[in-house]
C-alpha cells in the first residue's frame, strides 16, 4: 500500500504541468522535471537563477521504466507508456542509416526552371553521346551473346550426331554377336534334345530291378511276459535276495545271485557273469534245437583277453579252449562264431562267418577297430592248422565294420545290444530292433536267466 501511494503521488506532480502551490515550494525542495513545461515557466525570476545557483549542475536522471500502470493515465486519457518505445526509436533510427549506405544514385535531376545559371550545350550534347555509347555497347554485347549461344548449339548439333553414328554402330554389333549366339544356343538345343531321347531309350533298355519280398518279423523275439513271469523278475531284483544264490548254471559253474542280476535293472552296465550265462543258454538252445537256429560257437568275455594280451598277439594261451574233447566239433565246421570283446567300459562284437567266409565287426557306437578283425583271422587260421590240419586262406576274406545295424541312445546298454546281435544273428534273422526294446529285453533276460533257458 505504502509504494501505491507513492506513486499516485509523483504521478500527480508530474501532470500538474509544475504549478505548485506556495505552501507546497516552501515545504518542499525544488524538483527539476523532464515532462511537459508550460511557456511562461521559461522566464526565470531573480530569485530562481539566486536559489538555483546555489546546487551544482544537474544531471538527467536515468531513464526509468514503468512497470505498473499509474491512475493518472487513466484520468487524463493518456496512452499506455511502453517498455520498448525508446528502443524501438533507436532501431528504426539505426535501420534508416544502414538503408542509406546502399542508396545509389542512378542519374542527377537538374531542375532547369529554377537556376538561372546558362546550360552548356557541348556538355549536354557529351552526356546523350555516352548514354548512345553505352546502349551500342549493350547492343554489341547482346549480339555476342547470339552469336555464341549459336556457335554452341551447332558444336551440340554435330556432337549429338556423331554419337548417334557410334552408338548405331555399336547396336550393329550388338545385334551381330547376337544372332551367332541364337546359332550356337540352337545347336546346344538340338543337342539337349538328342541326349534326353538317348537316355530315355537307354533307361527303357535297362532290366528292371527285382524287388526282394520284406521279411517277415517272428514273434518269437518279443513275446511279452506273462503277470507271473514279471512277478518272478521284480522278487528277484528285491533287496532281500541281494545275497542269496538265485540259480546256478551247472555246464558253466557260475553263480547268479540277486546281487549279480542287479546288472540287468534300468541304467546298470551288464557284467561277465551275466553275459556268459546267457551265450551258455543259446548254445543249449541249439542243441535242443540244431534245425531251428545256425550252427555256432560262443566264445566267452575271457577268450579274446587270453588271445591279445598286453604282449601281444598268443594263440598258444587259447590253444586247449577248442579241443574236439571238450566241444564235440571243429571250428571250422561252424557257421557262426561270436567273440564278445570288452573295451575297458564298452562291450562290442566280433564274429567270424565261415559261411560267408567275412569278418564282422558290431559295435552299438559305429567304433572301428580293425586290430581285432586282424587277431581273429590269424586265430582262424592257427586254429585250422592245428585242429584239422587244414590251409585256410584268411586274405581272400572279407573285413566289414557293420554300420546299418541297431544303435545305443544311451551310456549304458552296449552289453545289452551286444546280447541282441548274437541273439538274433543265431535265430538266422537280421537285426530287427532298436533303442526302444531294451527295457523289454533286460526284463526277459532276467526271466530266461532265472530258469536257465533262452527261448
Amino acid at each position: 500500500m505504502g509504494a501505491v501511494a507513492i506513486n499516485r503521488k509523483r504521478t500527480e506532480d508530474s501532470l500538474s504541468f509544475n504549478q505548485q502551490s506556495p505552501s507546497q515550494a516552501a515545504s518542499k525542495k525544488r524538483r527539476f522535471s523532464f515532462g511537459i513545461v508550460s511557456p511562461d515557466s521559461n522566464k526565470p525570476s531573480s530569485s530562481t537563477v539566486s536559489r538555483i545557483s546555489r546546487y551544482p549542475d544537474a544531471k538527467a536522471p536515468l531513464r526509468r521504466e514503468i512497470h505498473a500502470p499509474s491512475r493518472a493515465s487513466f484520468r487524463y486519457g493518456l496512452p499506455k507508456p511502453k517498455p520498448d518505445d525508446y528502443s524501438f526509436f533507436d532501431d528504426a533510427k539505426r535501420r534508416a542509416f544502414d538503408a542509406l549506405r546502399f542508396f545509389t544514385k542512378d542519374r542527377e535531376v537538374i531542375d532547369l526552371g529554377d537556376d538561372d545559371e546558362p546550360v552548356n550545350e557541348k556538355e549536354a550534347v557529351s552526356e546523350d553521346s555516352r548514354i548512345e555509347e553505352k546502349e551500342e555497347e549493350e547492343k554489341n554485347v547482346v549480339d555476342d551473346d547470339t552469336s555464341s549461344m549459336l556457335d554452341s548449339m551447332s558444336l551440340v548439333r554435330q556432337e549429338t550426331t556423331t554419337d548417334a553414328a557410334s552408338s548405331l554402330e555399336a547396336y550393329k554389333k550388338l545385334l551381330q554377336s547376337a544372332e551367332r549366339r541364337n546359332t550356337k544356343l540352337e545347336a546346344l538345343g538340338f543337342e539337349i534334345l538328342f541326349n534326353e531321347k538317348r537316355l530315355s531309350q537307354l533307361r527303357q533298355s535297362r532290366p528292371k530291378p527285382v524287388e526282394k519280398p520284406l521279411k517277415k518279423v517272428p514273434d518269437e523275439p518279443f513275446i511279452p511276459l506273462t503277470e507271473e513271469e514279471e512277478a518272478e523278475v521284480y522278487r528277484a531284483f528285491s533287496g532281500k535276495n541281494r545275497r542269496k544264490v538265485l540259480v546256478t548254471h551247472a555246464n558253466s559253474n557260475i553263480d547268479i545271485t540277486g546281487e549279480v542280476l542287479q546288472c540287468l535293472t534300468p541304467s546298470a552296465w551288464l557284467n561277465d557273469e551275466v553275459i556268459n550265462v546267457y551265450l551258455e543258454l543259446l548254445k543249449e538252445r541249439e542243441t535242443r534245437e540244431p534245425k531251428k537256429y545256425l550252427k555256432c560257437h560262443f566264445f566267452n568275455t575271457f577268450f579274446y583277453k587270453k588271445l591279445v594280451s598286453d604282449s601281444g598277439y598268443n594263440y598258444k594261451a587259447v590253444r586247449r579252449w577248442t579241443t574236439q574233447r571238450k566241444l564235440g566239433y571243429a571250428l571250422i565246421d561252424c557257421d557262426m562264431i561270436f567273440v564278445p570283446i570288452h573295451r575297458g567300459v564298452h562291450w562290442t562284437l566280433a564274429v567270424i562267418n565261415n559261411r560267408d567266409r567275412k569278418f564282422l565287426y558290431l559295435d552299438s557306437l559305429n567304433g572301428v577297430d580293425s586290430k581285432i578283425l586282424n587277431a581273429l583271422a590269424k586265430y582262424l587260421g592257427d586254429e585250422a592248422k592245428e585242429k584239422s590240419g587244414k590251409d585256410i586262406d584268411v586274405s581272400s576274406w572279407d573285413m566289414e565294420f557293420v554300420e546299418d545295424l541297431p544303435q545305443q541312445q544311451n551310456g549304458y546298454d552296449c552289453g545289452m545290444f551286444m546280447l541282441k546281435y548274437i541273439d538274433f544273428f543265431s535265430r538266422g534273422l537280421g537285426l530287427y530292433f532298436s533303442q526302444e526294446h531294451m527295457p523289454y529285453f533286460r526284463l526277459r533276460t532276467v526271466k530266461e536267466i532265472l530258469r536257465l533257458r533262452a527261448d
